[in-house]
Formats: C-alpha cells, sequence, structure tokens
C-alpha cells in the first residue's frame, strides 16, 4: 500500500471507509453518538400506549379529547478531529503506517457522521498547528479533510498535544464530540485534557504499531528517535531486555488509561495490525452498553 500513486491513494482510503460504514458502523454512529436533547416538535390525538406524562393539557382541554406532546431528537451534532501528525507516526513495522492507519480510522468516523447530517472538523497537529479545518457538513468537505490529511507534509517534527487541545477549546464554542488520534509520545496535556473533557464528549483513540507492544527479537541494533532525532542501541536477542520493554510499554499504557479514566475521557486502543472497522465497531458496542 505504500507504493500506491496517491490518488489511488485517496480512492482506496475512500472505498474502504464507506464499505466499513455500509457494513458496521451506519447505525452503530447515530445510536452511540446522541444529540444534545429533545425538542417539541407537534401534538396529536392521544392513543393508547402514548405516555401520559406527554400528555398536553392546554390544547386536551381546548379541544375536549386528549392530545400528546411530539418530540423529536436534536440531532445536531459535530465530531471534531485532532488528529497527530508528528514523525512519530509516520512510522510502522507491518504494511501500513501509523499515519496512514490514523487517516482510515478519520475517513471512517467522518464518512459516518456526514451519513448522519453532522458536521466535521479537524486540526492537525505536530509540535504546531499544521492545519485547522472548520467543521462544516457534507461528503464533498469530508473528502477534502481527508485528502488535507494524506497529502499534509508537517513543518514540525515534535508533537504538541496540549497546544492542539488548548486551540480546540477556545474556538470550539459548541458542545461537540472530540476525537483525539494520537500515539500519545508527550507529555504536558493532561490539565487541557481535564477542562476540554468538561465541555466537550472526548475520546482518545491511541494507535499504536506491534512494536510499541513487543520488543522482535533479532539482533543489536540501532534505534533512532523519529521526533528528536536521538539514537541508541538496543539489543532484541536478549529475553530480559524484550521482558522489560514490555513491562515499560504495559505500565505506559496503564498510567494513560488511569489519567483518562480519571477525566471521563473514553479510550480506544487502535493496534495497526487490526481492522480499524471492527475495533471502531466493538468500541460503539460498549460505549452502548454503558
Amino acid at each position: 500500500m505504500k507504493d500506491l500513486p496517491f490518488y489511488k491513494h485517496v480512492r482506496r482510503i475512500e472505498l474502504v471507509a464507506a464499505r466499513l460504514v455500509d457494513e458496521l458502523l451506519a447505525g452503530n454512529y447515530r445510536s452511540t453518538f446522541k444529540g444534545r436533547g429533545k425538542e417539541f416538535d407537534e401534538v396529536r390525538e392521544y392513543v393508547p400506549g402514548d405516555d401520559v406524562r406527554a400528555i398536553d393539557w392546554n390544547v386536551t382541554s381546548r379541544m375536549s379529547v386528549p392530545y400528546t406532546k411530539i418530540f423529536r431528537e436534536e440531532r445536531e451534532l459535530t465530531l471534531f478531529l485532532i488528529v497527530d501528525v508528528s514523525a512519530s507516526l509516520f512510522s510502522g513495522s507491518g504494511r501500513i503506517a501509523k499515519s496512514e492507519f490514523t487517516t482510515l480510522v478519520s475517513a471512517i468516523l467522518s464518512l459516518a457522521a456526514v451519513m448522519n447530517d453532522d458536521r466535521v472538523g479537524a486540526v492537525f497537529f505536530s509540535d504546531r498547528i499544521e492545519r485547522w479545518v472548520a467543521p462544516a457538513r457534507g461528503r464533498k468537505h469530508v473528502l477534502r479533510l481527508i485528502n488535507d490529511l494524506l497529502r499534509i507534509k508537517p513543518a514540525g517534527r515534535g508533537s504538541d498535544l496540549a497546544l492542539a487541545l488548548r486551540t480546540v477549546y477556545k474556538n470550539l464554542k459548541r458542545r461537540g464530540i472530540c476525537l483525539i488520534v494520537s500515539d500519545f509520545k508527550t507529555k504536558g496535556f493532561w490539565d487541557v485534557l481535564s477542562l476540554l473533557a468538561k465541555k466537550h464528549d472526548c475520546i482518545a483513540a491511541m494507535v499504536f504499531d506491534p512494536v510499541d507492544v513487543d520488543f522482535p527479537s533479532c539482533s543489536l541494533f540501532e534505534l533512532e528517535d523519529p521526533e528528536s532525532g536521538e539514537t541508541l542501541f538496543a539489543d532484541g536477542a536478549s529475553g530480559s531486555f524484550r521482558q522489560a520493554y514490555a513491562g515499560f510499554r504495559g505500565e505506559q499504557r496503564t498510567t494513560w488509561l488511569d489519567l483518562c479514566r480519571r477525566r471521563q475521557v473514553e479510550t480506544l486502543s487502535l493496534n495497526t495490525s487490526a481492522d480499524p472497522g471492527e475495533e471502531l465497531y466493538r468500541f460503539f458496542q460498549r460505549r452502548r452498553r454503558r
């Protein structure tokens, strides 16, 4: 997939995302992400089985027969994507880099939102704000967003999630669904995440490569941090090293889950070796049960 021409990347992302939305997520998205409440629609004659608490007594007294109020769901929602495009996302041990997996997840949810006539917006960030996409409706808008995400060549290499969260907090006025898609290899963002979670429905989606969990069994080789450029040597042939590495990574993830939970931020773990549609489907099912 990494060798496909650019236009084929865009087309493949659109086709895969559209298929997954049709097969798995169309109804699940709507039932998982509710509107802001109910609003009055009309009145009609009461029929047995209607909720007696919804009877409109003013109309009933005028018409001499019972009338009930009908409400409809106020569905206007904004899905806002906070997408990490720092250098650490442009890597991967398998057939797909974390950046492309991130784009696919963003595309799936954006297309599901469009099918429900919701608005979609995004901010792409590295150690700076790379691009702000104002929320809007429509398939063309979403395809432009996906195109921007695929084409982006970040000016920065590092990752400043706190800056991205502050930017969204200041500029996204109406309550929405904020999906943070990142590997979360950054610091100093927890306080501003707490603020954002009080204002919006926040979901933290951690994208990780299998190598981020288990170090491969191999001989001594050099590792380079894609953001800082720092290097170190690691001995994958050492069982104790691999065990310590797995323990360290596991502790990081446990801490991340705990800190998100304290802020009432839902979490979603996305392994690039998994099917993104299936992962999102399971997440929707868990959220609906809760």
